[in-house]
């Protein structure tokens, strides 16, 4: 009875016990509920003179409480803005619940995705699953696609969840339009409503992967950085308290490098002490399999996080874009001509399915979506961009991280500018830095033999053409004799890893070869493709253990 803290800690931990069970007259409702008692115990051992056990180990609940509710992890949905669309058109075409005609598969999976979010809501909170990402977001209306798609999954308008839906841009044309679209968006009544009951703020996704695919990596970065600054004044006009979300992948031309750096390269007010991004692949097996170096990971970015809104940091940034505005220009007109000069060849997208174990790639258990969006990569519209970048990689090309920057480089042609711009400027020297990691991982040699699949000079001229351009003049920028010469522990990990991911690579394109082109003009038995597949599919996840950040 004198241990009066102590006996109210053992009712919340009964409490919390009976949550875990389900008991309806003694559980916690919700995580607020337990967090609002933890408080008054607080507050009660301050006054009382306890502080260092308040602010304690009795604060780290509290921290612990707030970030990870009783839902630990926040489920977050995803889907294509088409889908939404036609799922819409169906519902419209044969009535809600098929009173016209059978609804699509699709629709129904829709539909169900809702529910799903609903019932999480309804078990665990709001916390526990509000946010819906619209991917290819072109306008406004593809956030009232979700919201009606939200109501109508539900027969009663009690049982709709609470969503917070955020656009994705990823398209280049999407990132230049983003502002406008933004601009329509906050008109919407139930965006209207989220920001009032928020405190005005708003999550926006930005796309690394498809602007990339479609822009080329140069084009890409600059269009990316130049969004971004323009989402921030428009946040500042409306008063929104904004949190960027990058949808960056573990490989360069997916937006990969040094999440650190990439951090401290963000234009002014984009980051505000949060950081929100995407890790997948072996990006979280190398981040954050082994624990030690999980925390310095973490801490790092966390560092990056806080260190990015300091005054100096921010007048970096915004004075350096600024002076290399000129510079920048030049170098995204001539890279973006030179990648649409690849893309738009007669017949590149067959002949890369040729030229990569691309077809291969969709065959493994790999990944959370299909390689392609269709039978076959007929066209780049048909491809998604992980298998892109990651075919590549395999083929050690590595040419969705670099193609085009040579060009431009051999356009501007100022030395000088480019080498003060990459010990000036955080987001060009990040830029260069990541792309000479890559060319690190090309092989010249092992490139040719993967391009003579394809019986194509032209473009294999130009993949080759290219990254001898690149790489000299980025040995140029960074003053270096060859990929990483002064980066003594990455360059050398990867000097050390490359002979063994050289055999594993010439065995994968033999076999390729061999599937290809026939044995000795004679079709291939099931059996030997069979067999030819195998080995290609082993060499293929021994290529990406040894290159690392590939996807």
């Amino acid at each position: 009875t004198k241990e009066l803290h102590r006996a109210v800690m053992l009712v919340m931990a009964d409490r919390l016990r009976y949550t875990i069970e389900r008991d309806a007259d003694l559980m916690y409702h919700s995580c607020d509920d337990f967090i609002a008692d933890l408080q008054v115990v607080q507050r009660s051992l301050a006054e009382a003179g306890a502080k260092r056990s308040a602010y304690g180990p009795l604060q780290d609940l509290i921290w612990q409480a707030q970030t990870f509710g009783f839902h630990m992890v926040e489920m977050e949905f995803r889907q294509h803005s088409v889908v939404h669309a036609r799922a819409l058109e169906d519902i419209r075409e044969h009535g809600l619940y098929g009173e016209r005609g059978e609804l699509q598969p699709m629709t129904h999976e829709v539909l169900d995705t809702f529910r799903a979010l609903g019932a999480i809501q309804k078990r665990n909170g709001i916390k526990a699953a509000r946010r819906y990402i619209i991917s290819f977001t072109k306008s406004a209306q593809n956030v009232r696609d979700v919201y009606e798609l939200n109501r109508l999954a539900f027969s009663h308008p009690e049982d709709v969840p609470v969503i917070d839906v955020i656009p994705l841009f990823e398209q280049l044309e999407d990132l230049q339009n983003c502002v406008n679209v933004l601009e329509e968006i906050v008109k919407i009544p139930e965006v209207q409503a989220r920001l009032k009951a928020t405190g005005n703020k708003m999550e926006i996704m930005l796309g690394y992967s498809d602007s990339s695919k479609d822009a080329g990596p140069t084009t890409a970065t600059l269009a990316l950085h130049s969004a971004e600054s323009r989402i921030v004044a428009w946040a500042a006009k409306h008063d929104i308290d904004l949190t960027l979300f990058h949808g960056r992948g573990g490989a360069v031309g997916r937006g990969g490098g040094p999440a650190n750096r990439a951090v401290l390269a963000q234009p002014k007010g984009s980051v505000n002490c949060r950081f929100k991004l995407t890790e997948q692949g072996e990006v979280i097996f190398a981040r954050y399999g082994n624990p030690v170096l999980a925390i310095r990971h973490l801490e790092s970015v966390a560092a990056a996080t806080l260190l990015q809104s300091a005054p100096s940091v921010e007048k970096t940034n915004t004075e350096m874009t600024e002076k290399y505005a000129q510079m920048t220009e030049v170098l995204d007109n001539a890279s973006h001509e030179r990648f649409l000069d690849l893309l738009n060849t007669p017949d590149f997208a067959p002949w890369f399915s040729i030229v990569t174990p691309l077809t291969e790639v969709g065959l493994l258990p790999i990944g959370s979506r299909p390689a392609k969006r269709g039978l076959g990569a007929k066209s780049l519209d048909d491809l998604r961009t992980i298998p892109w970048v990651f075919s590549w990689a395999q083929a050690r090309i590595n040419l969705a991280a670099w193609y085009g920057l040579g060009s431009a480089c051999e356009k501007f042609g100022d030395l000088d500018t480019l080498r003060e711009a990459y010990e000036e400027w955080p987001l060009f020297s990040t830029f260069i830095d990541n792309i000479e990691m890559s060319l690190a991982k090309t092989d010249e040699r092992i490139a040719k033999m993967y391009l003579a699949l394809g019986d194509d000079e032209n473009l294999s001229k130009k993949v080759l053409d290219e990254m001898k351009l690149t790489t000299k003049w980025v040995l140029k920028i960074v003053n270096d004799e060859w990929p990483l010469q002064h980066r003594h522990v990455l360059g050398q990990a990867i000097r050390i890893r490359s002979p063994y991911v050289d055999a594993l690579s010439v065995t994968q394109v033999l076999a390729l070869r061999s599937l290809r082109k026939k044995v000795d003009k004679e079709e291939l038995s099931k059996s030997q493709q069979a067999g030819f597949i195998y080995l290609i599919l082993c060499t293929v996840s021994g290529v990406a253990a040894g290159l690392q950040n590939t996807g």
